[in-house]
């Protein structure tokens, strides 16, 4: 029997309910297979608009052995290329991020305009037309201030997320901000594992003291784990914002979801004492601070935090079976100058404290998978349904790109 057609036999006979089996977090043929089936034929976040201001300025990323180009043009569009040359294949640009006129080979100085096009390549003969090499082009969209990719020729469809998300993220003025730090870390476990980590907070208790300062353990109130007192203090919440026209109902699709969720009782913003990270701004034309946080998730490779005074994203790029990168980073206004109206330190805090205890669950996690005693267990219905969707999803995507 083929690998994948084993593979497939694996995920219909999987257990509903029940975590997946051992290979699944551990195989390096079926890390390869999802890296073509899931991270090359999906829209993948990769940068924010506000980290490209201006015509030149560029990100780069690896997306498993793909290095890809991000690049503002000179029509203020965002583009997107692999970032190899046409010529013999060399990496264009090194560095993670910068700005350039043009794009110049280091290699024989074959060099492109920010479109693409080729524009100078010496000495390759009469017959050589430079119309036939440009860059290849990567498919982009923007939704919400960020930069998304996808590798496939055929991408799927992406109208109806950005057409949702849209309203929800404009007040926070994404195209304004900056990035005032960011982190990455090389997590010691398979990519999946980040995300079941990430959708349950039945470890937050024990697990994260610095988050549970502002951030509820529940963040819907048909939540079976849901309070009373919590869910009145969601309604008083959803009760203000619909008053002030500010979106917030939750809307949860296949892959994706955004909701506005207050924070706990007191606290308008994801820091240590709950208040502003960032004074004397407010993000875009939010109506005050108390906004909560409003969460949008795109399998699968990004979660968001916007709130009033600061947001943050997290990117989850697989590296190896049991190796995953997750990017943190920390925006705000582009004119809140550090020192004067924020400092780094009282900005990051919570989420430097919270990634690293959730990379230790991971890594944890993925060392007791590895082990011969591990067998797939089972999820609780009340507090881990969160993972059960994610791992639905994932399950379904693969049973639908191996049928």
């Amino acid at each position: 029997m083929k690998f994948s057609a084993a593979v497939l036999e694996s995920l219909k006979a999987r257990k509903p309910g029940y975590s997946l089996s051992q290979q699944f977090y551990t195989d390096p043929e079926l890390f390869d297979l999802e890296m073509e089936l899931i991270f090359a034929q999906t829209w993948l976040a990769i940068g924010h608009v506000c980290e490209v201001p201006k015509a030149g300025d560029y990100v780069t990323v690896n997306v498993g052995k793909d290095s890809l180009l991000i690049v503002r043009n000179n029509e203020g569009g965002i583009s997107a290329f692999f970032n190899t040359c046409r010529h013999r294949g060399s990496v264009l640009c090194t560095k993670a991020s910068g700005s350039t006129p043009k794009i110049v080979c280091p290699y024989h100085q074959w060099t492109y305009e920010l479109d693409g096009q080729l524009i100078f390549a010496r000495e390759m003969g009469s017959d050589f037309d430079k119309a036939d090499f440009p860059l290849n082009k990567v498919n982009v969209e923007v939704a919400g201030g960020t930069i998304y990719v996808c590798l496939s020729d055929n991408p799927p469809d992406f109208s109806d997320y950005a057409r949702t998300i849209e309203p929800y993220i404009a007040p926070h003025g994404m195209e304004d901000l900056k990035v005032a730090a960011e982190i990455s870390i090389v997590e010691q476990g398979n990519w999946k594992l980040v995300w079941e980590n990430n959708r349950e907070c039945y470890h937050c208790q024990a697990g994260h003291p610095s988050l549970l300062r502002s951030l509820p353990e529940s963040d819907d109130p048909n939540d079976p784990v849901t309070t009373p007192d919590a869910k009145a203090h969601m309604e008083k919440a959803f009760s203000d914002w619909e008053h002030k026209d500010l979106p917030y109902r939750a809307v949860n699709k296949n892959g994706w979801r955004i909701a506005r969720m207050p924070l706990v009782k007191g606290a308008v913003s994801m820091t240590m004492d709950g208040q502003p990270a960032v004074k004397n701004h407010r993000l875009g034309t939010l109506p005050d601070v108390d906004v909560g946080t409003l969460r949008n998730l795109h399998l699968p490779n990004v979660w968001l935090h916007y709130q009033a005074d600061h947001c943050i994203s997290f990117r989850v790029l697989p590296i190896s079976p049991q190796e995953t990168q997750l990017t943190c980073k920390w925006m705000v206004p582009k004119d809140a100058v550090e020192g004067i109206d924020y400092d780094v330190e009282t900005l990051t805090k919570v989420w430097r404290d919270t990634n690293d205890e959730d990379r230790s669950f991971v890594e944890r996690n993925q060392l007791g998978i590895n082990t011969r005693a591990y067998k797939p267990g089972p999820y609780s219905p009340t507090a881990e349904f969160g993972v059960k969707a994610f791992v639905d999803w994932y399950t379904d995507r693969m049973i639908e790109k191996l049928s």
